[in-house]
């Protein structure tokens, strides 16, 4: 079973897409195993981002994922991480494929909805940023078996 996190930017809490984005990645099959409404402390987003910090989009991305609330998530399901970003689609919804969330409701590169971590590892890292382990729950669903051999 493996974990990621998706965080609905300020752009999908904004335009009142909580609901449709979090109804994908459950029709997929992830669960739930945690999730809050925050608004991101800068210094929160500014280790979220480290990676890119120097970049020309670095300060823009920290401003803007600190701007208003988000909804943060822990989704949890056998290959988490590949299965969300399938649903996300490419980073640019212009290149996104209709049928994923970014290629249907995304606008451009910059206010693209969503956030998922790229790889397990990653994933691991974003998550204890937002989480604590007593703040996550795992547990069966009645439809599990009908979504895993």
């Amino acid at each position: 079973m493996e974990r990621t996190l998706i965080i609905v930017k300020p752009d999908g809490v904004q335009r009142a897409l909580v609901g449709e984005i979090i109804k994908r990645f459950e029709a997929r099959g992830l669960r739930i195993a945690g999730m809050k409404l925050m608004q991101i402390p800068r210094e929160t987003a500014e280790k979220h981002y480290a990676e890119h910090k120097g970049k020309p989009f670095y300060e823009g991305t920290v401003a803007f994922m600190t701007s208003a609330p988000v909804i943060v998530l822990c989704l949890e399901g056998p290959d988490a991480v590949a299965a969300a970003r399938a649903t996300m689609g490419a980073t640019n919804p212009l290149n996104a494929p209709a049928g994923t969330i970014r290629g249907d409701l995304g606008i451009n590169i910059s206010r693209n909805l969503v956030h998922g971590a790229d790889k397990p590892e990653t994933a691991v890292r974003e998550l204890a940023l937002y989480f604590t382990e007593d703040e996550l729950l795992s547990y069966e669903r009645a439809a599990d078996k009908w979504l895993k051999e």
